[in-house]
């Protein structure tokens, strides 16, 4: 087995910037070259040295991202598994449900139910939720509410 090179300094920089693309961007559609762009290197490259650096796959990265939003708007936000689904990026119930399932050993609903039985705060309205989690209507909002 070959070690893998070390990756180059001034790398790390542009690593860094396409992982904070998937930790911004996560509920949309990002794929290997745009993340690649991003890192300014070509995607064969950038896999490697986002897999070297990191330990895993952007693809991983990404779909771990999305599992723990989804877990916390699960603990938290009054949605169904569809809509919470659809909000962290995930274009098919059934992908993300066996993925979430493989990722924390139950299933989205059953992680819910346990979130419930340990207490804590009321859910957040599901409107609240969509609202403010979509960046587009996000963007729009005034930063101090109007006295």
């Amino acid at each position: 087995m070959t070690a893998t090179p070390p990756v180059p300094v001034d790398l790390l920089a542009h690593l860094r910037a396409a992982r904070d693309l998937i930790d911004r961007a996560y509920a949309e559609p990002l794929d290997l070259a745009r993340l690649a762009r991003q890192a300014g290197c070509s995607r064969y490259h950038f896999l490697r040295a986002f897999a070297a650096t990191y330990g895993q796959t952007p693809r991983r990265y990404l779909t771990h991202r999305r599992i723990e939003r989804a877990k916390e708007l699960l603990r938290t936000a009054n949605l169904t598994v569809t809509e919470i689904c659809v909000l962290v990026g995930f274009s098919s119930l059934g992908s993300f449900s066996s993925r979430f399932s493989k990722l924390v050993g139950m299933s989205p609903t059953a992680y819910r139910a346990r979130a419930v039985e340990a207490g804590g705060p009321p859910p957040v309205p599901g409107c609240f939720v969509l609202m403010w989690s979509h960046p587009a209507i996000a963007e729009k909002q005034p930063d101090h509410p109007a006295s």
